[in-house]
């Protein structure tokens, strides 16, 4: 499925963050995300905010070397060759980087590809939920007889909701609903696979989302990102429960009690240490792994999940801290910056499009804005000193837990910067002679 982690650091051919790089014996599927240019809609995503990026440099380069070009002729100042060209080199390639996001970010971005290879360049959108479901049932069949890990990672519910012609108009809840509908067909045919080769009581399956509900993904009058209820805020907000608080359903008959309702703290960092855990492995003791194994929680053997506190992140800022407060069950949150909205009383950055994460697109709360998440799951009411005898308290053994969490990071360059997002030609993946990257393997 998705894997949108990266896959080349230095050239075309490295493969350094493909997910071959990093454990996995086998990948099909999307290196990088769904966009609205993978289906030819009329309303770019990926192309609107690059291309505008790109003509803006593009302009100012050309007008630095037109300026130079004409001081030299006139001698009005000295300026060696070697720069003017060196200019107008950079001019030309901000130009086809601009031309590119414009014209061809449906052959850069829309490709399949198994394991190094690319498949199809552009993908085919109409085939491609066939393609996913046919790969993974294939890697079920192939290794029923020993263990394995499948990861999938569905293409479905997000943006611009690929959805079959067999699925269109089902729901009362329009696209996003038949989007959601298919993923359960989806899904329901791998379990169909698992129980068919007999593996139903030797298989721990987890499903989950990875973030909330888009409120900002809409066409017109359509709600395009999900619903997250009573939960404020939505994907790409920081710590917002709408964003970070997600489904998590788990399977494994035989072994865990079916029907158990589980009111605990886990995150998805926890897949990690509990695939290690049922591997018969042990997580790596020369760092701290975040993630806490599930099987206790999930067997009953505990009450309480090994998290006390979770520190939610929006990029590289540290946005919110929750802490569950062990003795009394209470869980706190506290929110360090919060992304303004856009208008303010819409509970999205519709302005932009998407919530920053820093800047003044944020706004820094000192003292933070402090909920208590047991009485107050919706976030309406922040509390203070005034209202809550135990802020003083509570705020100190965050801050606290702030500053032990921070000894264990490791610095590491802005993966998010403009220039690790920037288009670089060296880079693109093509499965012919770039830039002539077309082709149908399938």
């Amino acid at each position: 499925g998705k894997w949108h982690m990266g896959v080349n650091c230095k050239s075309r051919r490295d493969h350094c963050h493909h997910p071959l790089n990093h454990g996995f014996d086998y990948f099909y599927g999307m290196p990088f995300t769904l966009l609205n240019e993978c289906q030819g809609t009329d309303d770019p995503e990926l192309a609107k905010s690059l291309q505008d990026t790109y003509w803006f440099y593009t302009q100012m380069i050309i007008l630095a070397v037109l300026t130079l070009l004409i001081g030299k002729l006139a001698n009005l100042f000295s300026v060696k060759w070697k720069i003017i060209i060196c200019l107008a080199i950079c001019g030309l390639l901000y130009f086809i980087s601009w031309f590119s996001s414009y014209g061809l970010t449906k052959y850069w971005n829309c490709i399949l590809m198994r394991n190094h290879d690319i498949t199809e360049q552009p993908m085919n959108l109409e085939k491609t939920t066939s393609n996913m479901l046919k790969e993974a049932v294939s890697f079920i069949e192939r290794n029923k007889h020993r263990p394995f890990l499948l990861f999938v990672s569905l293409l479905h519910v997000h943006t611009p909701l690929i959805t079959t012609e067999k699925f269109q108009g089902r729901s009362r809840h329009g696209l996003y609903g038949d989007n959601v509908e298919e993923m359960d067909w989806m899904v329901g045919r791998l379990l169909d696979a698992i129980d068919k080769e007999g593996l139903k009581n030797a298989t721990f399956i987890y499903f989950a989302s990875d973030h909330g509900g888009s409120l900002e993904a809409h066409r017109g009058n359509a709600q395009f990102g999900g619903w997250n209820g009573i939960y404020k805020g939505g994907k790409g907000m920081g710590g917002w429960e709408g964003g970070i608080r997600v489904p998590g359903i788990v399977r494994w008959p035989g072994v865990l009690p079916a029907g158990t309702v589980i009111h605990e703290l886990t995150s998805l960092m926890d897949i990690f240490p509990t695939v290690v855990h049922l591997a018969g492995g042990a997580v790596p003791q020369d760092r701290v792994i975040d993630g806490r194994t599930l099987l206790p929680l999930l067997q009953g053997t505990v009450q309480h999940s090994g998290h006390e506190f979770v520190f939610h992140y929006c990029g590289a800022f540290l946005h919110a801290v929750r802490w569950h407060q062990k003795d009394s069950g209470t869980v706190w949150k506290a929110h360090y910056a919060t992304p303004v909205f856009q208008p303010e009383a819409s509970g999205a950055c519709f302005g932009r499009g998407i919530c920053p994460c820093f800047g003044d697109g944020v706004t820094h709360h000192d003292p933070p804005l402090l909920f208590d998440l047991s009485k107050d799951p919706s976030e309406a009411n922040p509390l203070s000193a005034n209202t809550e005898p135990l802020f003083d308290t509570v705020m100190r053994r965050m801050g606290e837990a702030v500053e032990e969490h921070r000894k264990t990071l490791t610095p590491v360059p802005q993966q998010l910067s403009p220039y690790n997002n920037m288009w670089k030609p060296w880079l693109q993946p093509c499965c012919g002679t770039f830039p002539f990257c077309w082709c149908d393997k399938e």
